[in-house]
């Protein structure tokens, strides 16, 4: 019998000191699993392909050497085509915010034409074959999505043609003129691995009003003087490389 009971008060000894016990115990936490942040900043280079147009309005200011004022309007028409290139920038993020500098330089085919409306015996033409952007960067990024404004400089070669349909061209002459402007543009971008993103954007270009001199004849005869204004608005779809900025971990 005392067997027995003793052995009732060793189990209810047991019982009482038993949660006390687990109660000292220290309380472990599971690690929270680490998130990828995608970060913006490094070096990138890439390459870009699209299409523009460019609107051009002309109107005479100088005809036989007299002047014409105000200038005669000889019409307006689009040049478009295809253009391809590439760029180099360098990006540096702030908290959410990604701020960046780049240049680009492309290749384009950007034609178009209309027969002069003072001078209906001429067709003018405009053919863009190259331009350039120097620009300034400021977006917001979500992880590996970029929205982006972009501003600065924009440079064009451009080739003035007018002419006789159906006339040898070298009876008539052509004026080449490398223009400056600025540009504004937006952009998406989407970081689909750790160094590669691919994007799209869209950039209008203002290069103004410029005077071209066409000698029209062969000798200078019947000599005049266009003021052309000329815009430009482009869409691309741009593939980048980036150095540096990799991937971290944020807990």
């Amino acid at each position: 019998m005392k067997t027995w009971m003793l052995a009732a008060v060793s189990l209810f000894a047991l019982g009482a000191v038993a949660p006390a016990t687990a109660a000292d115990l220290p309380i472990y936490k599971a690690q929270a699993a680490a998130v990828p942040v995608y970060d913006w900043s490094g070096i990138y280079a890439g390459i870009n392909g699209g299409g523009g147009l460019a609107h051009a309005c002309w109107g005479v200011t100088r005809a036989l050497g007299i002047a014409v004022d105000p200038a005669v309007g000889e019409g307006c028409h689009n040049a478009g085509g295809g253009t391809v290139g590439g760029q180099l920038g360098y990006r540096w993020q702030k908290s959410r915010w990604v701020f960046g500098i780049e240049g680009q330089g492309n290749w384009a085919d950007f034609k178009g034409s209309n027969v002069s409306v003072a001078l209906p015996l001429f067709t003018n033409q405009t053919k863009i074959d190259s331009f350039g952007l120097f620009t300034g960067q400021m977006g917001y990024a979500v992880n590996n999505l970029l929205l982006y404004g972009k501003a600065g400089a924009a440079v064009a070669h451009d080739k003035y043609d007018t002419f006789v349909p159906g006339v040898p061209a070298a009876v008539f002459n052509s004026v080449n003129q490398t223009r400056w402007g600025y540009t504004i543009g937006i952009g998406v971008e989407w970081g689909f691995a750790e160094n590669w993103s691919v994007g799209g954007e869209y950039n209008h270009v203002f290069l103004g009003h410029h005077s071209a001199d066409f000698a029209t004849l062969v000798g200078g005869f019947a000599p005049r003087t266009d003021r052309i204004g000329q815009d430009i608005d482009m869409g691309l779809i741009r593939i980048n490389y980036r150095w540096g900025g990799p991937v971290v971990a944020k807990y």
